[in-house]
């Protein structure tokens, strides 16, 4: 039984799918399609930057469900992988396995994930909101740590990823505050993916 997966969003960089780019014409014409869709070149954000604007949401979602079809496309043809029971994906990645599974073109997925970034982009200002991966601790010990912090203060439990993995979100002042408060449990800081990922010792 087959199964194919596709990441979600912080998978992102520059430069992502260049070698896809350059040695098979099923990627070229994927992202042709992408660039004709939004309007503008998204392939060139995607392999020349800037990495700040291949970091706004409204470019990364696409980017990443672009590349991601574009390389099982290409897989497909040597291991043939329309065969698997199951697509699925993380967050993001689920509209990748959607278009790799046929629900959707890859110019329906552009569009939409486009217009879902840019809500997305619009609901917090640029550099307002942070996340914060914890792991080696329970859901209630992670909660617990949030209600330490003052009660006018946005931060919420978003991911329940695994045991032992809670991804928290929040103003980026408040997960500042939570930085510091796991410092001082003597948890270890490590900065992955744009994200701050905490393991106990």
């Amino acid at each position: 039984m087959k199964a194919v997966l596709f990441p979600g969003q912080g998978s992102q960089y520059v430069g992502m799918g260049l070698d896809f780019y350059n040695k098979f014409d099923i990627v070229k014409k994927n992202f042709e399609l992408a660039d004709k869709t939004l309007g503008f070149s998204l392939s060139n954000i995607i392999f020349n930057g800037p990495e700040k604007d291949l970091q706004l949401t409204k470019n990364t979602q696409p980017a990443i469900m672009l590349v991601g079809a574009s390389i099982f496309n290409v897989l497909n043809k040597n291991l043939n992988l329309n065969e698997a029971k199951f697509f699925a994906g993380h967050s993001l990645g689920e509209y990748t396995a959607l278009v790799c599974a046929g629900a959707l073109t890859i110019e329906q997925a552009v569009y939409l994930l486009h217009e879902r970034g840019k809500s997305m982009q619009e609901a917090v200002p640029l550099n307002q909101g942070s996340m914060i991966a914890v792991l080696g601790m329970t859901i209630d010990e992670v909660e617990n740590e949030i209600n330490l912090l003052p009660k006018n203060e946005i931060c919420e439990i978003a991911n329940d990823n695994s045991n032992g993995q809670v991804v928290v979100s929040g103003e980026t002042k408040t997960i500042q505050s939570l930085n510091e408060n796991l410092k001082k449990k003597k948890k270890e800081a490590k900065l992955n993916q744009k994200k701050l990922q905490y393991k106990i010792q």
